[in-house]
């Protein structure tokens, strides 16, 4: 499933903040490389530097140095403007807390970034209700956010990452919030979402969830201390 050309790209990438006048390293001369069709796990204690590392990866920051190329398209460069349209169309973002409008329903929510896209509202309610009836909530679709389980909304957070079909799905602790068996569930998911031709970018502190993935990225004070395959057995 993996191509020859990465979609990810990362070199020598270095954040640093100033707090208080002082500069602060976050993120120490990072670099790896992300094929298509990847699923891969981030994984790091809190302070690790895996958010903003997230943060990076989603086009929501730019590296104070360093390089990023997103399928072929060098990211550190851009504008907010060309970022913004770079999220819209490559990355489907999945978060621990769900991000869902409470007074829209699942469809609404699912639509929204279609908005954005300037897809017409015919073609959009049609992609929003096919996301959502491949994430096994075709019953649901008018339901607004608390009239959903966590596990629901989270199904529809999946289907709003998905409507936009982008190449990339972006998961920062997608089961934090849910109970074992769902968030089992919503990793079933994402590995069926995997076998499809996604590549899936987990941020995690937990080794069981990055056990799920195939590969597993380890960072630690702002560098990667490891980078290898998952071995399942």
């Amino acid at each position: 499933m993996n191509s020859d050309k990465p979609l990810i790209e990362i070199n020598n990438l270095i954040k640093t903040y100033r707090m208080a006048g002082e500069a602060v390293p976050v993120l120490k001369d990072i670099s790896f490389t992300i094929h298509q069709g990847e699923f891969v796990a981030i994984i790091g204690p809190s302070g690790s530097g895996k958010s903003t590392l997230m943060n990076m990866l989603g086009c929501l920051d730019i590296p104070s140095s360093g390089s990023y190329l997103l399928d072929g398209q060098e990211i550190s460069q851009m504008t907010d403007n060309q970022q913004a349209y770079i999220r819209n169309q490559k990355i489907g973002f999945i978060f621990q807390s769900f991000n869902l409008l409470n007074k829209l329903s699942a469809l609404e929510n699912v639509e929204l970034p279609l908005i954005y896209r300037n897809i017409s509202m015919k073609s959009r309610r049609a992609l929003a209700t096919e996301a959502l009836i491949n994430v096994g909530l075709g019953e649901r679709l008018h339901h607004k956010p608390n009239q959903l389980s966590g596990g629901q909304q989270q199904r529809v957070a999946i289907a709003r990452a998905l409507a936009g079909n982008p190449p990339i799905l972006l998961a920062d602790e997608p089961t934090g919030a849910l109970d074992t068996q769902t968030g089992k569930e919503i990793l079933q998911m994402l590995h069926e979402l995997n076998e499809k031709g996604h590549t899936i970018i987990i941020i995690t502190h937990d080794p069981a969830i990055a056990n799920q993935a195939r590969r597993c990225i380890r960072i630690q004070d702002g560098e990667i201390t490891e980078d290898q395959e998952v071995v399942h057995s």
